[in-house]
């Protein structure tokens, strides 16, 4: 458990940083779009690409681990949604609850911290959950939260906003990139593979710096708005399913897939039950803030999870790899 926690602590201490950061305003707030958008749109597409031209086709195109996972997120989606609608919590702020707690940090955090857990083979896998749940989980829910709306074609008009937010999103592209490049065996050239590698080299440091920041002027601004306090069990919940109950259920349908005759190395299960354990994605703050819904309440139940993260995560590594 011991060189567990050496090989975790530093990527949570990395998110604490950001958030000491920005919460003591020694990183100005409006410097954070600034870090977001190098991350999103160079250094982490850059290592994104680096791992699929690195990792053999075959298990970037598998169907299988696809299909299950993507079974999970839907069965995780519809879950928080039901028990999360009330008086209270309309389709909107419970579309995004279930957004955050089905949507693991997989892309800032999740493959940095599983390759230097498991090693290089571990990008595979992760990046499968990546393309589920940037392409499909992101796009329904945000589809499920114009439900609400008086425009009755609200849900119509957010899931082609949510389709255009897929398309001009990098991280699918480096990674189809990545896998044509893999396909064809082939190798960017010295000048270019050594950018490339630069910036995928920053992207593990400055996402995880970012994720603190993100998190610190998200509970900024909730004060600054005069946000009401927010109850526990608006978000405790949705936390604990996030942490517990969406790497229970990964175990148990991959375990049910396997059993039904479908290959899936225990590596790879190993994989998808860890990026399922990893504390919420902390961009769907960001969405949250676009769309009108609760912020607060999103901002809350990722800075629990990752919070958290740092004894379950490296909880599910001790059991999974003891």
């Amino acid at each position: 458990m011991l060189n567990i926690l050496l090989v975790t602590f530093p990527f949570f201490a990395l998110v604490l940083a950001g958030y000491v950061a920005a919460h003591r305003r020694m990183l100005p707030l409006d410097a954070i779009p600034g870090l977001n958008g190098f991350v999103l749109f160079f250094a982490l597409p850059c290592m994104l690409y680096r791992f699929g031209a690195s990792t053999p086709i075959v298990q970037l195109l598998d169907v299988t681990l696809f299909f299950a996972y993507l079974f999970c997120a839907l069965l995780m989606v519809g879950f928080v949604v039901a028990v999360s609608l009330s008086k209270r919590v309309g389709w909107n702020d419970a579309s995004f609850g279930a957004l955050v707690g089905a949507f693991p940090n997989t892309g800032f955090m999740g493959v940095p911290l599983l390759v230097a857990l498991l090693g290089a083979s571990a990008a595979g896998p992760a990046i499968v959950t990546i393309v589920v749940d940037l392409v499909i989980t992101t796009s329904l829910c945000i589809a499920l939260s114009r439900l609400d709306g008086a425009d009755e074609h609200g849900a119509s008009r957010a899931a082609k906003n949510a389709l255009k937010g897929v398309l001009t999103n990098p991280m699918p592209w480096a990674i189809s990139l990545g896998a044509l490049a893999s396909a064809m065996n082939y190798e960017l050239i010295g000048p270019f593979a050594k950018t490339v590698g630069l910036l995928a080299d920053a992207a593990s440091p400055v996402a995880l710096f970012t994720i603190g920041a993100v998190l610190a002027r998200s509970q900024i601004r909730v004060k600054e708005t005069g946000h009401p306090p927010i109850l526990w069990r608006d978000f405790l919940p949705v936390a604990f399913f996030k942490l517990v109950l969406h790497p229970v259920l990964v175990l148990l349908v991959l375990a049910a897939v396997v059993q039904m005759g479908f290959p899936i190395e225990r590596f790879t299960m190993v994989v998808v039950v860890l990026v399922a354990a990893l504390p919420s994605a902390s961009n769907v703050a960001l969405l949250s803030e676009r769309f009108g819904a609760d912020t607060g309440r999103i901002a809350m139940i990722i800075l629990v999870t990752t919070a958290a993260a740092f004894f379950t995560f490296s909880g599910a590594v001790a059991l999974l790899t003891g």
